[in-house]
């Protein structure tokens, strides 16, 4: 849980700023993301092997271009 506390002299668009920053670091939106649906983990593999497949293809058309 992403916690901060308003430090002396700094103003609340300050404190907000600091606040997204945590959040972000923590990995808290990607995570709520992530388990906003249920996954069946047989889903979530055929998913990743998906997106596997569409990483190296994009990878295998850089080299031919290059």
């Amino acid at each position: 849980m992403a916690h901060v506390e308003l430090q002396s002299g700094e103003s609340q668009e300050q404190l907000l700023k600091r606040f997204r920053k945590q959040v972000a670091k923590d990995g808290i939106l990607s995570t709520v993301r992530r388990k906003r649906w249920h996954v069946s983990k047989s889903e979530l593999r055929r998913i990743q092997k998906k997106k596997a497949v569409r990483r190296a293809r994009r990878k295998q058309r850089k080299t031919r271009a290059s």
